[in-house]
């Protein structure tokens, strides 16, 4: 009686948060205002440029409608005032890697729905956009996306990627498995009419079912993207693919047992293996490049795989994070322990992530498009926003500059969707998505984490207010 009494109880709970009046949320906005005016600021635009020091940015009715040096600044009557000296102004940031779903464990894995606790926290944390890449529950994330857009739930703004394009033998059975290539047109189609706006090929497709799905998703003017392993990198590239998951390590183009539409069995040792410098990697790199197929880092998710004793990418505090242990709840924290006390102390996943960290250095380097985002899927130890603004801080170890790591999680993403015009940097007449920050993530990406109020279309949200309102939350809805 007490099992089913709690599952009411969740469920309740679920759907009140769901219905929340637009009233109930004005709880977590920190300024909103027909005109505000964000004084004395920094500002990393998102481009790459240089930061400007001892700026203004107006907002003007959702906005950026001016920048400029504070000095020289004068506002009309009435304009809501910021003044926000030792604070960094960065655009919000564009996740195209992020799930509403969450591993719960289990054999076969299993997840569940996070459409309450996660949009929050994206929010929260910055992420002003995402693209779900991958889902297990469509119906919420398409309605979720639907009652963010008319201000009835908190979120950032959301592209939704329609169920898994995978073939037979999948790992979990939240994934519909494809019966062939008239299946994978069917879904395709399905998807595209319930919203969808994009498709995630996975590890188990075939040649011709991937092709199917591109063709058909090309005939609506809609990308493809893939978390790949019985088709290599240069096949997808060949078929039309526009994105391919995970950078380095879901690529079995370098597997000697690499058989047609199978997955090989040797594919993590060919990549430990593997001279990113050899004629064959630059040869994958520069078939990527001229089919211009972005690739997508989510260097967050492999970290909390890699032994922390061993882990030179980053402290424990980031694997071990208090703040964002705090939003899981009891069992999902314990999980994400428990995984992390099995790591073996020899485990190969350091090496693989600095492998992967170098190929996505010499995709840029040859004028490849790399966009990011966190994956919160694998042990259990990346959680919405959090793992994002992790990503940027890894991007850096990585060999790239905070700069850059900035417009490959901003910019680059928003380029890949087309909304380049509308978000992505910090500009006059773009939207006014932005994070700001405490502290100068040019000189030291750590202070990144130090969000305190994030915008969208010109709303100012309470990032502590946010992350308070879903504690305990992760792991349950």
């Amino acid at each position: 009686m007490k099992v089913k009494t709690s599952f009411v109880f969740l469920f309740v709970l679920t759907v009140n948060a769901l219905a929340q009046a637009p009233g109930d949320l004005q709880q977590f906005i920190r300024v909103k205002a027909p005109m505000i005016a964000l004084t004395n600021v920094r500002i990393i635009d998102g481009t790459g440029a240089a930061p400007l020091e001892n700026q203004t940015i107006v907002l003007e009715n959702g906005r950026i409608s001016f920048i400029g040096p504070t000095a020289a600044t004068t506002f009309p009557a009435g304009t809501r005032t910021l003044d926000l000296p030792g604070y960094t102004v960065l655009p919000g940031l564009v996740g195209m890697h992020n799930h509403l779903f969450f591993p719960m464990g289990g054999n076969p894995p299993m997840y569940s729905d996070m459409g309450i606790s996660f949009p929050r926290l994206y929010l929260a944390l910055g992420v002003t956009t995402i693209r779900t890449t991958g889902s297990v529950v469509p119906y919420t994330d398409l309605e979720a996306k639907r009652r963010i857009d008319a201000g009835r739930m908190i979120g950032p703004k959301m592209h939704i990627t329609a169920p898994y394009l995978e073939g037979k033998g999948s790992f979990t059975p939240v994934m519909h498995e494809l019966t062939g290539i008239e299946d994978a047109r069917r879904m395709v189609n399905f998807w595209a009419d319930q919203g969808a706006t994009s498709f995630k090929a996975y590890m188990n497709i075939t040649r011709a079912e991937l092709r199917a799905a591109v063709e058909e998703a090309h005939k609506r003017g809609l990308k493809v993207t893939g978390h790949l392993c019985s088709v290599t990198y240069k096949e997808a590239a060949d078929i039309g693919i526009d994105n391919l998951e995970h950078g380095l390590l879901a690529s079995t183009d370098f597997a000697a047992d690499k058989k047609p539409d199978v997955c090989p069995a040797a594919g993590t040792q060919s990549l430990l293996d593997l001279d990113i410098n050899s004629a064959p990697v630059q040869e994958t790199i520069k078939k990527l490049v001229e089919k211009k197929v972005a690739i997508t880092s989510t260097l967050p998710v492999f970290e909390a795989s890699a032994p922390i004793a061993q882990n030179s990418i980053g402290a424990a505090s980031a694997l071990l994070n208090p703040r964002m242990l705090n939003t899981m709840s009891d069992d999902a924290r314990i999980r994400y322990l428990s995984a992390r006390s099995r790591t073996p102390a020899n485990s190969p996943m350091v090496s693989l992530i600095r492998k992967s960290m170098e190929f996505e250095r010499a995709f840029v380097r040859a004028g490849g498009l790399l966009i990011a985002g966190l994956d919160p899927t694998g042990n259990g130890g990346v959680v919405a926003g959090f793992g994002d603004l992790r990503g940027v801080e890894l991007l850096v170890e990585a060999g790239f500059t905070p700069l850059e790591a900035i417009k490959i999680y901003s910019l680059n993403g928003a380029k890949f969707l087309g909304e380049d015009a509308r978000i992505g940097s910090v500009a006059p007449g773009k939207q006014a998505d932005l994070m700001i920050v405490k502290g100068n993530p040019a000189t030291r990406i750590g202070d990144i984490q130090n969000v305190e109020i994030v915008f969208k279309d010109g709303v100012g949200w309470d990032t502590e207010k946010l992350i308070q309102s879903v504690q305990g939350l992760v792991g349950i809805r």
